[in-house]
C-alpha cells in the first residue's frame, strides 16, 4: 500500500496486503480486508465491506451498504447499487464453518446490479447485463439481459449504454447510441 494515488476516508480501514489502484476513492466507515485487489478509478461508497481476496476491476462503482464477500470478482466498469447483497455459501449455518465451500461469483464487464438485489453465489452475471432493483439471482445471467423478480427472469435486453433494446428479426439497434445487436438462440452479441 505504498501508492498514495488513491483516497481513503479517515473513518475507513484498509488491511495489509491490499492493492489499490490510482484514482480510487474509499468513503466513510468502509473496511477493505486483506489480500484484496482493487483497480483504478473505483468508487467505494459508505459502509462497504470488501472481504479477503475479492478482486475489483477498474472503474467499479459500489454504492453504500454493500458487502462484497470472498469469492466475488467484479470485472471493469461494474456498478453495484445500494444495499445489494452477495452470498458465498449455498447452505450457511452459524455453527458449521464452510469456508472451504465458498462459491465463485463473477460480475462481468459493464454489468449493473440494482439496489437491494440479491446475488446467490456460484453464478455469473453477464457482460452489460442489468439486474433490476430487488431481484434475486439464482442462475447465470446472459450478456445484455435485463432481469427482474424473484427469482430473476429475463424481461428484455439492454445496450452497452444501458438503454433498453428491442429485437426485430433477431436484430436490434440502440435508439441512443446506434450500437447494433444480434440474437441467436437467446444469446445476444454486438455486431
Amino acid at each position: 500500500m505504498d501508492n498514495k494515488d488513491y483516497f481513503v476516508h479517515e473513518s475507513s480501514y484498509v488491511d495489509d496486503n491490499c492493492e489499490i489502484g490510482t484514482g480510487t476513492k474509499i468513503w466513510h466507515f468502509s473496511h477493505i480486508m486483506k489480500n484484496c485487489k482493487i483497480g483504478e478509478y473505483c468508487n467505494i461508497g459508505q459502509n462497504v465491506v470488501i472481504s479477503p481476496g475479492v478482486v475489483l476491476g477498474n472503474n467499479v462503482k459500489i454504492q453504500n451498504n454493500v458487502s462484497v464477500y470472498t469469492g466475488v470478482i467484479c470485472e471493469d466498469d461494474v456498478f453495484l447499487g445500494p444495499s445489494c447483497v452477495f452470498t458465498n455459501v449455498i447452505n450457511p449455518r452459524s455453527f458449521i464453518e464452510r469456508k472451504t465451500e465458498y462459491r465463485r461469483t463473477v460480475v462481468k464487464k459493464g454489468a449493473s446490479i440494482g439496489a437491494n438485489a440479491t446475488i446467490v453465489c456460484g453464478h455469473d452475471i453477464g457482460r452489460y447485463s442489468f439486474i433490476g432493483a430487488g431481484s434475486v439471482v439464482t442462475k447465470n445471467i446472459s450478456d445484455y439481459a435485463l432481469v427482474v423478480g424473484n427469482p430473476a427472469r429475463i424481461i428484455g435486453y439492454v445496450c452497452q449504454c444501458g438503454n433498453r433494446i428491442k429485437f426485430d428479426n433477431n436484430v436490434a439497434i440502440c435508439s441512443c447510441c446506434n450500437r447494433k445487436y444480434e440474437k441467436k438462440d437467446d444469446i445476444v452479441a454486438e455486431i
